[in-house]
């Protein structure tokens, strides 16, 4: 058997719960591969998971995503082989890990010209702006978009696919610098909410008439103002949680505010099916390898400094996409 160094946590609470330990990886059975992972990757539904948002069985490791070698194929499997260059995201969470076995089905070969630690980086936020911009609800050239957290990895990435679509993307973030990075990656616009009320400005950016659709991921201290954001049978995205839950909502309030639509979607239910996902990879695949898309990975941390990383997303420090080196 080999060795696997892996980040758990053994009761809910901050970023000091997180622990190396030493566990022992056997072969991979029916469905499964054994990955020799390169990188990891680090978002806030790891936050939720460790800081008991999202409750989990005890102890349990962390991560959603990662890239690496396959060492081993089980049985069943044919869409991937031994030396194959893969990435994925995937649940359950486990990714925070040098070596392991999991089920395939998530699992996608990486093309040759995208990077190992590109590929830890991307797939769970690709995929993200992936089912937000082509599953959840139908978006057109012309269409117009409010994305909170623009400067993050899953808002980098959705601003310059809303650029490649013709959609046009009216981001959100908290400092100038920020703001100046989404501009640079597509944004058609964008507003700092520390200093600018940012109902007001999506009103005057769209002359009184609203945005098509909001996408948000901070959820509560957004939630409500991003309603007065739409136009009328306007569509609200929320896919996050990083400022707490959306407390309850008078479903009432949707129709004074012009019939409003409103959706709570996970990426883990778009790609349940594994030819879903393979399908949904292959347009990321294709986005990043054309140049539309590029991936930044603006944080880079050894798996032993999780902690610190951790603290640094909880802080609003980090810009693009962070990750754990194995």
């Amino acid at each position: 058997m080999n060795t696997a160094r892996v980040i758990i946590f053994e009761q809910p609470g901050g970023p000091d719960v997180l622990k190396l330990v030493h566990r022992e990886v056997g072969t991979p059975g029916p469905g499964e591969v054994c990955i020799r992972q390169a990188a990891c990757g680090l978002n806030f539904i790891d936050i939720y998971q460790r800081s008991g948002v999202y409750p989990m069985s005890l102890p349990h490791a962390l991560g959603m995503e990662g890239a690496g070698i396959v060492e081993a194929v089980g049985d069943n499997v044919t869409h991937l082989k031994l030396g194959d260059r893969v990435a994925y995201a995937a649940a359950p969470p486990g990714a925070y890990c040098d070596l392991r076995v999991m089920s395939a089905a998530q699992v996608c070969r990486l093309p040759d010209g995208i990077d190992l630690r590109t590929g830890a980086a991307m797939m769970l936020q690709g995929l993200t702006v992936q089912y937000l911009f082509h599953r959840t609800v139908p978006l057109k050239s012309g269409d117009t978009v409010l994305f909170h957290a623009a400067a993050g990895g899953v808002g980098l990435i959705a601003c310059q696919w809303a650029r490649a679509l013709g959609i046009r993307l009216i981001g959100t973030a908290g400092t100038d610098e920020k703001c100046a990075l989404a501009l640079e990656h597509g944004a058609d616009a964008v507003i700092n909410y520390e200093r600018e009320d940012f109902v007001a400005r999506v009103r005057a950016l769209t002359e009184g008439r609203g945005v098509d659709v909001v996408m948000d991921s901070i959820g509560a201290t957004t939630f409500e103002r991003s309603l007065d954001c739409l136009r009328p049978v306007g569509m609200m995205i929320s896919f996050g949680n990083a400022s707490g839950k959306v407390p309850p909502v008078d479903l009432g309030i949707l129709g004074a505010k012009g019939s409003l639509q409103v959706t709570r979607p996970t990426l883990f239910t778009h790609i349940a099916r594994h030819e879903t996902c393979q399908q949904m990879a292959a347009q990321l695949f294709e986005m990043v390898e054309s140049g539309k898309v590029s991936i930044r990975i603006g944080q880079e941390y050894a798996l032993e400094d999780v902690a610190t990383a951790h603290r640094h997303m909880e802080g609003r420090a980090t810009t693009g996409s962070s990750i754990l080196t194995c």
